[in-house]
């Protein structure tokens, strides 16, 4: 690779050719400020925050697009370049509706950082105000024109990495908003509630729909028993809303708090995994010596089902029929638990706590109840249940506590459902042993492992022939695999796992936001996966079927997998939807 000389503030740095500036200076150790820029998402160059003044040059030059050649001689901060910056920065607040103190990101927006960093005391312009609706629509996603900067990350968010494109820049000039086509409200759009435009975007303009206070009104009720179900993934991220490490397990802290808050019991969704892969394992080995529709396709993100359905309906055969891990477990606590503990399942409010902004929607899908109750009756992002700590008052670092008994910790298997590839590799080491016969102790598939768009391998588990198999996460890594299967060219494959988000549910649109500054050079979806792959190494039973808990399950209520009580609390269907 050919290398160029450059010098950025004065530092000579050498770096590959066609490097950008932005990056270039990051590799010298200087940081140029962005607001538009998401590295292989949005590379547009249209918020000019990260300006940069080169000699020769006849203009200032945007760094995130700006290839240096030989020879460069960069300036980052020059009196010029500041200036420029903070023109843009005052000409960006002119017409943005400036609530900060009531906004859902005050203290977590790049845009009040980069007024900070750049001295901004007042603006000295009045801009023509954005005077479209908040677009409330969506089940899971609430969007604030008024709040919007059009730095168009969202967008990029949906077409990159997703591939979906149900959002864009619509109209022109001081007119542009961003938008469905034909303004079409983002519920009645073929949106698949991922909420990647949420955890991409810089302020305030797009956010969850918020269960806050009805989850207060419900641990208020003392007619109530309000009992909270924890995803793995929530455990591998929440401490970063209180400073810890980026890829920490907080699961005492997280437990110990949702008891403060006034939960009647606390338990982990991790049951409800082991209760899938018991459930999905039994389906797929049935679907591969019956001769069912192959390959199956997990059926635990919601965001993937409602994308399948919108544009792949042709394909919904292939899903599961499993519900996703805490609806299952829902549905448990609605039956199973309130018949052994004695409690009218009438009273029982179930509240899950998800890294992910799809599951909102998904608990008020009809299929998902059983006796006219839904199995889920509220869905608390990561981020929504720090606020609920932080509202509280709750010392979050000095908290302790355990999940509930009987349904305690669960299997290691069940615990690595949050990073991409988690579902596959748990599933297999419930399969492999049922095939084989044996207690394998080899368990950790790492062929699944790793942040790899589209994952594939071929195994040995004692059939006729070996099981091809394949992983895929992001909707425009999924496309490539769903165009497979339509093709024919996948039809020998057994199980594919395939998860909305880039990453699986450790980078959930519900969870934590990090800012560009960080995402730009550090892997979050690999950094918070090692919270959960660290938890499962540590844990005594780390498959699903060796998890003592299930036996009781079957031998106490549902009986065996795929039972007919099995199928009608567990189990689902999907609906064939128009793409608008």
């Amino acid at each position: 690779m050919s290398m160029v000389n450059i010098t950025i503030d004065g530092k000579a740095v050498q770096v590959p050719e066609g490097t950008t500036v932005l990056e270039a200076a990051k590799m010298g150790g200087i940081n140029i400020p962005t607001l538009c820029y998401l590295k292989d998402v949005n590379e547009i160059g249209a918020c000019r925050m990260c300006l940069v003044e080169i000699k020769g040059a006849r203009a200032l030059q945007a760094a995130c697009v700006y290839p240096v050649a030989e020879g460069n001689e960069i300036l980052t901060s020059s009196q010029k370049v500041r200036d420029a910056r903070r023109a843009d920065l005052e000409l960006l607040l002119s017409n943005h509706k400036k609530e900060c103190l009531t906004c859902v990101r005050n203290q977590n927006c790049e845009l009040q950082t980069l007024c900070e960093e750049l001295n901004i005391d007042e603006v000295p312009y009045e801009g023509e105000m954005c005077d479209l609706p908040i677009d409330g629509s969506s089940p899971s996603i609430v969007r604030d024109p008024q709040k919007c900067i059009l730095c168009r990350r969202c967008v990029g968010a949906c077409a990159n990495l997703q591939e979906i494109r149900v959002i864009d820049a619509i109209n022109r000039g001081f007119n542009t908003a961003v938008g469905c086509a034909f303004d079409t409200p983002l519920g009645n759009a073929a949106c698949i509630n991922c909420g990647q435009c949420i955890v991409n975007c810089p302020v305030g303009a797009l956010h969850e729909q918020d269960a806050i206070k009805d989850v207060w009104a419900a641990i208020n009720d003392p007619d109530k028993i309000v009992l909270v179900q924890t995803a793995p993934a929530v455990r591998a991220a929440i401490g970063e809303e209180f400073g810890m490490k980026m890829g920490t397990p907080a699961t005492k802290q997280m437990v110990g708090s949702l008891l403060r808050l006034g939960f009647d019991k606390v338990f982990d969704t991790d049951t409800g995994a082991d209760l899938t892969i018991m459930e999905e394992g039994n389906e797929l080995l049935e679907r591969i010596q019956n001769g069912g529709v192959l390959p199956m396709i997990t059926s635990c993100s919601p965001g993937w089902i409602k994308y399948c359905e919108h544009y792949y309906p042709d394909l919904l055969p292939h899903l599961s029929s499993c519900k996703s891990p805490h609806e299952m477990f829902g549905a448990l606590l609605k039956s199973y638990y309130a018949q052994k503990q004695g409690i009218d399942a009438q009273k029982i409010v179930t509240v899950s706590v998800m890294p992910c902004t799809a599951k909102k929607y998904e608990c008020q899908r009809p299929e998902m109840g059983v006796n006219g109750l839904q199995d889920v009756d509220y869905v608390l992002t990561t981020r929504e249940l720090a606020r609920m700590i932080k509202e509280a008052r709750i010392d979050f670092l000095t908290q302790e506590g355990e999940f509930e008994v009987p349904f305690g910790p669960a299997s290691g298997a069940a615990v690595i459902f949050g990073a991409t590839g988690g579902v596959m590799e748990a599933a297999l080491r419930t399969v492999a042993d049922i095939l084989t016969g044996k207690d394998l102790e080899d368990i950790e598939y790492h062929a699944v492992r790793g942040v790899e768009g589209v994952k594939e391998a071929s195994l040995d588990l004692g059939l006729d022939k070996p099981v091809k198999i394949a992983v895929a996460h992001g909707i425009a890594n999924a496309q490539v695999v769903l165009d497979k299967i339509r093709s024919g060219e996948m039809s020998d494959y057994a199980f594919i796992e395939i998860m909305a988000c880039p990453g699986g549910c450790v980078n959930g649109g519900g969870q934590p936001i990090v800012s560009a500054q960080i995402k730009n050079w550090t892997d979050i979806r690999v950094e918070r996966a090692k919270a959960l792959y660290e938890e499962d190494r540590n844990l005594p039973i780390r498959k699903s079927h060796k998890n003592p808990i299930m036996d009781m399950l079957y031998d106490e209520f549902f009986e065996k997998p795929g039972s007919h009580k099995s199928h009608l609390y567990l189990h689902t269907e999907y609906t064939p939807r128009g793409k608008y």
